[in-house]
């Protein structure tokens, strides 16, 4: 496997005409969350919303935490001053659930497969399991979400892999403390579904495993793609 160049981006364009649709923007805050935890038995709780909606819990049933969202304009895509550093929860989990480009939240499957970046010391293609909480970019917008992404490098690494399923999420543990419902556990990493803290997580970020991956740079893949039947 290549390794890819890290060239270390000093600015975001702030006056780009095309923001990813990921990008959480101006006005589109963290939503009144009125959580609970309902005994479950044996010491289990389940967290959950008190007016709670289907569309709080991915399809894994795992409870997210909510947040506004902005007016859009004739073709749905969000509008307002872009949170250069912050990707809209739902907005992420829609384009990871579905494998949708984290620009414009079209198709991503290549004919070699997926598209993922990551910048440096975000991944570690050497340690298993390799994860990421980025969405996958399309051929077409893999170069602008290197340029335009402020996580990314000008030459990130990227990873044309040939399955990613889901993993998990990226997220918090809730309890009860003093007798509020209250964060008690961050975990250091993505919890996997299936975990017995899942069912009192409040989640930000879906998290994907990265499978049979080739590891290229931004050039290599072109190549790549260009020479695919």
């Amino acid at each position: 496997m290549t390794t890819a160049r890290t060239t270390r981006k000093t600015t975001v364009r702030p006056d780009s005409p095309l923001i990813p649709f990921v990008i959480q923007r101006e006005g589109e805050e963290a939503a009144p969350d009125n959580l609970r935890l309902t005994p479950l038995g044996s010491g289990r709780y389940r967290l959950s919303y008190a007016d709670e909606d289907p569309r709080d819990r991915d399809l894994r049933g795992v409870l997210w935490a909510r947040c506004g969202l902005g007016p859009v304009d004739d073709q749905g895509r969000p509008t307002g001053r872009p949170q250069w550093r912050m990707m809209h929860p739902l907005r992420q989990r829609g384009c990871m659930q579905m494998l949708r480009c984290q620009v414009c939240a079209g198709p991503t499957r290549a004919p070699l497969g997926w598209i993922f970046l990551a910048g440096p010391s975000t991944v570690e293609p050497n340690n298993e399991p390799v994860l990421t909480n980025q969405p996958p970019v399309c051929p077409k917008h893999a170069r602008t979400a290197a340029e335009l992404c402020p996580h990314l490098t000008a030459e990130p690494m990227v990873f044309l892999a040939r399955s990613a399923p889901l993993y998990g999420v990226n997220g918090v543990g809730y309890g009860v403390r003093e007798g509020n419902v209250q964060v008690v556990e961050r975990p250091a990493g993505p919890i996997p579904y299936g975990h017995p803290l899942m069912s009192t997580v409040l989640a930000s970020q879906m998290v994907r495993r990265l499978g049979a991956f080739r590891l290229l740079t931004l050039g290599e893949l072109f190549a790549a793609l260009e020479d695919a039947p």
